[in-house]
């Protein structure tokens, strides 16, 4: 465990101390205890289809000519699950590119482009659904009108970023010049996928209107999987105020500070539910908000072996060419 991903695990570790001696720990069991079996099921079991659309949305991104099934397609997403909870900085998505040019003859920056591209449409999916939902979400007080303008821009430069390649250049210019040097060469790397991919996907839109629309219902069944949490709790908030404080939620777990989200998003959940949720059921919600990513990876164990084969095959050969 290199130095950054340990103390991101201690930051982790700090914060769900700190929460859960805030609330009884005997009432955060009562509250699992006394909860809906079947809507706890349900909600849980909801990670299957979102699995399966994600897996099929992978097939669509694939060039014509390749051959990536949906059995396969599966193994990939539910791989790198596994790997994006052990290696830092989502390396399970950079070792399903490798795989996807190892397995289907994908060049390396087309298949790089292809996962950027992916990532991209789940961001810009998960915001626009933050900022209807912080556009209707009633009683906002500064702070969330705040939060909503900052939602909005985000969502506005993200798809200025994928439509426009030459202001796309631009960013990565000026990103590249203020910061050190490890980041700003990854970002000329970044830079070259990204021009690859807009080439790729702009030069298809039946193929980018599918990719968007489905990358836009896949992240509306990962709001309602919260929500339904919340009603397997027995609590009780409006599916519109979830719509906005949910994805917040996410987007505070996906901040580079702890491990894997834990601790960020269980703070943020209990923080914005406040109004709707006591803080011990937020604490709750929580826990089944963390399960989203951990049954996918467990799930994913027995492809472990192979994408891990895949990752140390591509740093050898790149040893190797150096």
């Amino acid at each position: 465990m290199n130095l950054k991903r340990f103390i991101s695990l201690v930051v982790s570790v700090a914060i769900l101390l700190y929460l859960y001696s805030q609330i009884e720990i005997t009432e955060l069991i009562k509250v699992f205890q006394t909860c809906d079996p079947l809507w706890m099921t349900l909600s849980l079991g909801m990670v299957i289809p979102l699995v399966l659309f994600t897996s099929w949305r992978l097939q669509q991104l694939m060039p014509h000519g390749t051959n990536l099934s949906f059995v396969e397609a599966n193994r990939l997403i539910l791989g790198s699950s596994v790997l994006n909870m052990i290696l830092p900085s989502k390396m399970g998505d950079i070792a399903k590119a490798y795989f996807m040019q190892e397995k289907d003859g994908v060049s390396g920056t087309l298949s790089l482009s292809i996962v950027i591209f992916e990532k991209a449409c789940d961001m810009l999916s998960l915001l626009l659904w933050c900022a209807l939902g912080l556009i209707i979400y009633p009683n906002k007080d500064g702070f969330f009108w705040l939060m909503t303008a900052g939602i909005i821009g985000g969502l506005v430069l993200g798809i200025v970023l994928l439509s426009d390649r030459k202001i796309a250049n631009l960013f990565f210019n000026l990103t590249s010049k203020i910061t050190p040097k490890g980041i700003s060469k990854k970002l000329h790397q970044m830079q070259n996928s990204w021009g690859e991919m807009h080439d790729y996907f702009w030069g298809d839109t039946k193929q980018l209107t599918l990719i968007a629309t489905t990358s836009i219902f896949i992240w509306f069944l990962h709001l309602l999987q919260i929500w339904l949490f919340i009603i397997a709790l027995k609590a009780s908030t409006p599916f519109v105020a979830s719509l906005a404080l949910s994805p917040l939620s996410i987007l505070a777990g996906l901040l580079p500070l702890t491990f894997a989200g834990i601790g960020t998003r269980d703070a943020a959940l209990i923080f914005f539910y406040e109004p709707y949720l006591s803080a011990t059921v937020g604490a709750a919600l929580g826990l089944l908000c963390t399960s989203r990513y951990f049954l996918p990876a467990i799930i994913g164990l027995p492809f472990l072996g192979q994408m891990l084969a895949t990752v140390k095959a591509r740093t050898v050969n790149s040893k190797v060419r150096s």
